[in-house]
């Protein structure tokens, strides 16, 4: 048991090493693609067997960054783990837990593609756990529900990818699933 409490404290300890205070500056950004990218961009897509989710460029930007914000909590729950601050552990999983609004807009990204949106708003149940932990101030379930929790993030991305589509395209295939807006 103090050999686990031992590399639980170095991870954290390595994972919580930079400032969530100091985000790293974002990289240039592209002004033009550069020849060759579209049919590169379709080569990759063609070798990626994952499911497409089909959205709309706005929703895939607005999703990405949801992602992001999940990444940040999990940082935020794993900092405050390692201090035993477990009110900022509940705080940071709540944001990564579901709530009506969250299972909502899972359902509208998910409608052009079937299964989705069940296994998002599952993701935001398993941190419903984290939080729940935290209650209890039970570090070692902190860090089995998040463990859960990641594995829910990389079974997600291990079968999905990002799919952008034309308005008429989204309206179609959301409509074949009976979820069109």
């Amino acid at each position: 048991m103090k050999l686990t409490a031992g590399i639980c404290t170095c991870v954290l300890t390595v994972a919580c090493s930079r400032s969530p205070d100091s985000p790293p500056a974002p990289p240039e950004p592209v002004t033009a693609p550069s020849p060759g990218a579209r049919p590169a961009a379709l080569e990759l897509d063609r070798l990626d067997p994952r499911s497409p989710v089909p959205l709309l460029p706005t929703m895939a930007a607005h999703q990405k960054q949801n992602m992001r914000d999940h990444l940040v909590a999990v940082q935020e729950v794993i900092a405050a783990l390692s201090t035993a601050n477990f009110a900022g552990v509940e705080a940071a999983a709540q944001r990564l837990g579901f709530s009506e609004s969250m299972g909502q807009m899972c359902t509208h990204m998910g409608a052009g593609a079937r299964g989705f949106s069940d296994q998002a708003i599952e993701f935001h149940h398993t941190a419903d756990r984290i939080a729940a932990a935290a209650r209890e101030r039970n570090a070692g379930e902190v860090l089995m529900a998040l463990g859960t929790t990641l594995q829910a993030c990389t079974s997600c991305h291990a079968v999905w990818k990002q799919q952008v589509v034309d308005e008429p395209t989204w309206q179609r295939l959301a409509s074949a699933r009976g979820a069109a807006p």
